[in-house]
């Protein structure tokens, strides 16, 4: 699977989710028309845009976003960022701070509800989507192994991530991200 149609697969499940079919739902839904090959191809490519964002400037507007964010929350972070789609990916991929400027952000800072963006689900419909096929809850990751074992395995550095700095430190996110600063921070007990 190519990225555009990667992004055509997302653009799907977002036109197809529902306040009763969440985006996840709509995903496993749209990736069970898909082949086993189809599948994994898919999430070759959601592997390739979720780990082009881990890094520390979007790990710190994921930690405004959420009051907080764990390892384990980034990873949700960012599949929910792919669930907002290309356009908004890539504008949160060249600038975080432009989140500042997201409706769901915007809602959720007025809440005071740290649930904007997040969404652990899109992490896993790939899986959900082949058990579906094969009604075998382990076929996909015996698959994914005999998938990408040809493949080289390219780790990340740390210098990939960019530059680590205290998220705990107000004066430090207020200028690293102004706009996510101002909607987060002012009623914050970082």
């Amino acid at each position: 699977m190519d990225m555009h149609e990667f992004w055509g697969v997302i653009e799907a499940a977002r036109l197809a989710a529902t306040a009763d079919k969440p985006f996840a739902q709509a995903l496993t839904d749209e990736l069970g028309t898909r082949t086993q090959s189809g599948i994994l191809g898919y999430q070759e490519r959601f592997d390739e845009v979720h780990g082009a964002v881990y890094r520390w400037d979007m790990w710190a507007a994921a930690y405004l976003i959420g009051d907080g964010c764990s390892d384990d929350s980034f990873m949700d972070f960012r599949a929910g960022l792919i669930a907002l789609g290309r356009d908004w990916y890539g504008k949160a991929a060249t600038c975080p701070d432009s989140l500042a400027e997201h409706p769901s952000v915007i809602n959720a800072a007025h809440a005071q509800s740290g649930q904007a963006i997040f969404d652990e689900d899109a992490n896993y419909a790939a899986s959900y989507a082949f058990e579906r096929l094969t009604g075998d809850d382990h076929a996909f990751y015996q698959a994914w192994d005999i998938y990408t074992a040809p493949r080289e395995e390219c780790g990340r550095g740390d210098d990939a991530m960019g530059e680590d700095f205290d998220f705990k430190d107000p004066a430090e996110m207020q200028r690293r991200l102004p706009r996510l600063s101002a909607l987060y921070l002012r009623n914050a007990t970082h």
